[in-house]
């Protein structure tokens, strides 16, 4: 049975009705997916370097405190906060050179 032209037209209208709504989850949804992993993943690691680093730093100062004798007691007994924190300051410094001269040889 031959085809009438509405009909055509309907059909050619759902085709191009589906077309559209592909190409939206295509250029939506699926980014939107590779998105939330990429922050997933980057939140996750976040967390974990900001632990390591916290225990690190935490340790070199348990370790300053109790293996270095009577070097840092009495009126020194702050010296170990103060190179803790120095060490937290290098560590913060260094991370922020390394990203941005990351973003610098980006295009």
């Amino acid at each position: 049975m031959p085809e009438t032209e509405d009909q055509s037209v309907v059909g050619r209208g759902q085709d191009v009705w589906q077309l559209l709504v592909a190409y939206a989850k295509q250029e939506t949804v699926e980014p939107l997916r590779g998105l939330g992993r990429w922050i997933g993943y980057g939140a996750g690691g976040s967390i974990l370097i900001a632990t390591g680093i916290s225990l690190g730093l935490l340790s070199a100062l348990r370790a300053l405190q109790t293996e270095t004798g009577t070097t840092f007691t009495g009126n020194l007994s702050w010296l170990p906060y103060l190179i803790t924190l120095l060490g937290a300051l290098l560590v913060g410094g260094l991370s922020y050179w390394a990203i941005a001269s990351k973003k610098g040889k980006r295009l």
